[in-house]
């Protein structure tokens, strides 16, 4: 019965203002048209162009997780020129420096003889950053980041220099070859709303890949919008509603899956869970999803289609879970199917 009330109310009328229901039907347009010129270049992967636009419609930033040759840089490329952010691309090796993200300070003579420091700005300063295979770099550069993906500016020399807004992190890792890399702390992890599985296309559609992909021309997307709707977009996401059902339902989710909360038969697995950035990540999230989607409120479907990519990266297993065979994604599942 309870089960059977979430879901009513999930799905029950939501008043909104004139106000939101205009500037949602023109995102809608915007998004759509997005989602089209994405699609043009992107083949077989429309859940994670989704997860992709979702994480930048609800002003966060994403992990890609996938082996080579997925099309993950040629998504990022993609997502700058369609959504019109101004992007660079940064490919992080283990010689890779913090000021080679961050910028550095020159010492500069004038003419007349005085010496004075300039900064030159390194690529973070960028609307849309590609850190590709950012677990290669040592941790020492990748915390450059962690300043940089949670309060938007940088501190060079005392100094504080402002990001361009807006500014989104899209990160790629191989999860396949380990050898020399150094794993995300679970810090730096929590920065990311979401991390998005690439996985490999179907038959069909690597067969379009081969086929447009490999001629004399290739499709070039057109911008769907600017990085000013982009923002306002954002802003939207933010004012959308969101049912008591939807609410209860992420709050059961993320609570569940903290030792000493949930059941004691799957919390005794996790060596630690997510903590509230989770609940705010999942609760910006389903908005993005519902606009994605062409609905104007988020329902407790979205909860659980969102469960694994906001908590995979949020919770870690015991020694002993993990040698018994146990995985985060089972785990995950078990907490999903606890919501009704």
């Amino acid at each position: 019965m309870a089960a059977q009330a979430r879901a009513s109310e999930s799905t029950s009328p939501i008043d909104l203002d004139s106000g939101i229901v205009e500037a949602a039907e023109a995102a809608l347009g915007a998004i759509g048209a997005a989602r089209k010129e994405i699609g043009g270049v992107i083949f077989g992967q429309q859940a994670v162009v989704d997860l992709s636009l979702v994480t930048l419609l609800a002003g966060g930033h994403g992990l890609l997780v996938g082996v080579p040759g997925l099309a993950k840089t040629k998504l990022v490329e993609a997502m700058g020129t369609v959504l019109g952010l101004g992007a660079r691309r940064v490919q992080f090796t283990p010689d890779l420096m913090p000021s080679d993200i961050l910028g550095s300070e020159v010492l500069d003579e004038s003419s007349d003889g005085k010496r004075h420091f300039r900064f030159i700005k390194g690529p973070v300063f960028a609307q849309l950053l590609m850190a590709d295979e950012i677990n290669r770099a040592s941790p020492r550069t990748q915390s450059a980041l962690l300043q940089a993906m949670q309060e938007h500016h940088v501190t060079v020399a005392g100094e504080r220099y402002d990001l361009p807004a807006p500014f989104h992190v899209l990160a790629t890792q191989n999860p396949i070859e380990q050898e020399g890399t150094y794993p995300l702390p679970e810090a730096q992890l929590d920065r990311f709303l979401l991390e998005i599985d690439v996985g490999y296309p179907d038959r069909a559609a690597e067969r379009r890949i081969l086929l447009e992909t490999t001629g004399a021309t290739e499709y070039k997307p057109s911008p769907a919008m600017t990085a000013e709707t982009l923002m306002s977009i954002q802003r939207l996401v933010r004012r959308l509603p969101v049912g008591d059902a939807v609410v209860d339902a992420i709050l059961d989710l993320v609570r569940s899956a903290r030792p000493g909360d949930g059941d004691a038969a799957i919390t005794e697995k996790l060596a630690w869970g997510p903590g509230p950035r989770a609940s705010q990540s999942l609760t910006l999230a389903v908005r993005a999803r519902a606009l994605v989607e062409g609905r104007l409120a988020p329902s407790v479907d979205d909860v659980a289609a969102l469960a694994l990519p906001v908590l995979k990266h949020r919770i870690a297993l015991t020694f002993a879970a993990r040698a018994d065979g146990e995985t985060v994604e089972r785990v995950i599942g078990r907490l999903v199917e606890r919501l009704g």
